[in-house]
């Protein structure tokens, strides 16, 4: 592997690593690949249930040591062309490709927490990190996921939908904002700040070609704005996860030490030294997790958790949050869709979430959420959970994800080719189809709506996930 490491970042990680031979261990694993890990989602199936699953296929699934969902996978030689993103599990939202190293900051934030009402993960895109912390929370509370960039809130919008993360509130903002706009709102918050990438490598080999002292000042100045905003939105007890991809220590001690000075007293770091079985290879005397990719053969990462003790006198600032189109759902539309649902579907209204429409649309929104209305914008709330039409409702196919089936639950279980058909948009004959809606199904697992016409199997799956020439083995 061909991987671009200037010299003066090498002379720059020869200081901070206490030996030759650790350097050269370090320099030796940037050129190698990274391994592929992945992470259950247990919204939608249990870690037990996967793993048998998966191990029947021949997957070889080694445990990452910090996350209970998370492993290190092998696949056997044959299925290695398929891509991973083409398996009929990821496209049914089982599990998640996501890097060993970047599931420390969820654990970190959540361990030993008492559930959260409100949590906010401050840069949020492409969502590996809110879906996980969604599953953490069970899916209840609620979960600010802000992303800056429009072309990343797209694919954040995406995972989130298709891991079935119900709880999540969706914003489109600077992250410098929160700290003015929602002062001393969140139980928890993680700024998985935007960074140098400096442990990305093994990843991407030219994520150094751009590498300067100056570029880490620059990029340093944005992370100590970002994290006194999520410092200021922080209640007064809560907890902040601040982690990077990175190693230089201007982009991860020197930014929680200015947040110490500025702050003093009210705010201190815990310790993360207990985490995980092995975190004592890898924790700084300060506290932090500084990971070494050649530690645990991953990707290199910072992680390091604060707690607030108290006020800081930030009062919300006046901005301009733009009217809330969506009103509560009254009694008898409530009882009108719960109906539907049971008879037609066998699901029922999940716990934690008030139903409120939109013209005819129907959304299921987290109940920890109501108390911001009018206070910030978001882009998207919750899930949208059915249309009204003159002859009653129609379910959506992001709410077939979301909802938990039930035994009384119409539904169709598709073998891997008939599924190949399904994500090609294409309609299918089956024998002893239920009549009428239905959930499309992977062994009970949704993965979209349907309508059963004689034997006929009429394809409800939204355009835009049309998956042409999909092939699943």
């Amino acid at each position: 592997m061909n991987t671009l490491l200037p010299q003066a970042f090498i002379d720059k990680m020869a200081a901070l690593l206490p030996s030759q031979q650790e350097l050269d261990a370090f320099v030796n694993i940037c050129h190698q690949g990274l391994r592929k890990s992945i992470r259950v989602n247990e919204l939608k199936i249990s870690v037990s249930a996967f793993r048998e699953r998966m191990q029947a296929q021949g997957w070889q699934l080694t445990p990452i040591p910090w996350c209970e969902a998370g492993f290190w996978l092998t696949r056997p030689e044959e299925q290695e062309n398929i891509q991973l993103g083409n398996t009929a599990e990821h496209l049914a939202g089982l599990f998640y490709i996501q890097e060993a190293s970047s599931m420390l900051p969820p654990v970190a934030l959540l361990e030993d927490l008492d559930p959260p009402d409100r949590v906010l993960d401050m840069a949020a895109a492409p969502g590996s990190k809110t879906t996980q912390i969604s599953a953490l929370m069970s899916n209840q509370g609620l979960l600010v996921a802000n992303e800056l960039s429009s072309s990343r809130l797209k694919v954040l919008s995406a995972t989130i939908q298709r891991l079935g993360a119900a709880n999540v509130a969706m914003s489109h903002f600077d992250g410098e904002v929160f700290g003015q706009w929602l002062p001393e709102t969140f139980d928890a918050i993680l700024l998985d700040a935007p960074c140098g990438g400096e442990g990305t490598v093994r990843k991407d080999p030219q994520a150094m070609q751009n590498w300067s002292e100056a570029a880490l000042q620059a990029i340093s100045a944005v992370q100590k704005r970002l994290i006194d905003s999520a410092f200021k939105a922080l209640k007064p007890g809560g907890t902040l996860v601040y982690s990077t991809c990175t190693l230089s220590p201007e982009e991860n001690q020197q930014v929680i030490a200015w947040l110490l000075e500025q702050y003093g007293n009210a705010v201190s770091v815990e310790s993360l030294a207990s985490l995980f079985k092995g975190a004592e290879q890898v924790v700084t005397p300060q506290g932090y997790l500084h990971v070494w990719p050649q530690r645990f053969d991953s990707e290199g990462f910072f992680v390091a958790r604060l707690r607030k003790h108290r006020s800081v006198g930030d009062t919300e600032t006046d901005k301009k949050a733009g009217n809330f189109p969506y009103q509560p759902a009254s009694r008898k539309e409530q009882t009108a869709l719960s109906d539907y649902l049971d008879k037609q579907f066998g699901l029922s209204l999940p716990q934690g979430f008030s139903l409120y429409v939109r013209d005819k649309d129907y959304w299921l929104f987290p109940e920890a959420f109501i108390e911001l209305i009018g206070r910030f914008r978001f882009d998207r709330i919750g899930v949208k959970l059915a249309t009204a039409h003159k002859h009653g409702f129609r379910l959506t196919h992001e709410a077939a994800l979301a909802l938990l089936p039930s035994d009384a639950s119409p539904r169709v279980d598709l073998t891997l080719s008939q599924l190949s058909e399904f994500y090609q948009g294409r309609d299918l004959f089956c024998e002893g189809l239920p009549q009428g809606e239905l959930l499309v199904c992977l062994d009970g697992h949704p993965v979209g709506l349907g309508k059963g016409i004689g034997q006929k199997l009429k394809n409800s799956l939204p355009r835009e996930l049309v998956r042409d020439g999909l092939t699943l083995l």
